[in-house]
């Protein structure tokens, strides 16, 4: 019996499950959630003073750093990245 997904990448075979998007915004989320985390405590910077600087809630950096939710704003990115003395950068690139 022959695999099917034998020779394929491993993109075709999310994209034929029909769950590429899906998992290729939540792979984004995780690692955007882990950077925001990490130079959270390269900074020695609370969830308390961290919301309070992005003049937010707990609950919405919470969510920010919930790597399975995937529905935030550019808004919401900017406000972390400029409470912890970063910038964002995107880029679209060749599928």
């Amino acid at each position: 019996m022959a695999n099917q997904h034998v020779g394929s990448d491993f993109d075709q075979f999310l994209h034929e499950e029909g769950i590429l998007d899906e998992s290729t915004a939540t792979a984004i989320k995780r690692v955007i959630a882990w950077q925001i985390e990490e130079e959270m405590k390269a900074q020695h910077i609370t969830k308390t003073a961290m919301a309070a600087r992005m003049k937010t809630s707990r609950a919405a950096l919470n969510r920010l750093l919930d790597e399975t939710d995937t529905s935030l704003t550019l808004s919401t990115l900017a406000s972390a990245a400029t409470a912890l003395g970063k910038r964002l950068r995107f880029e679209l690139c060749n599928a």
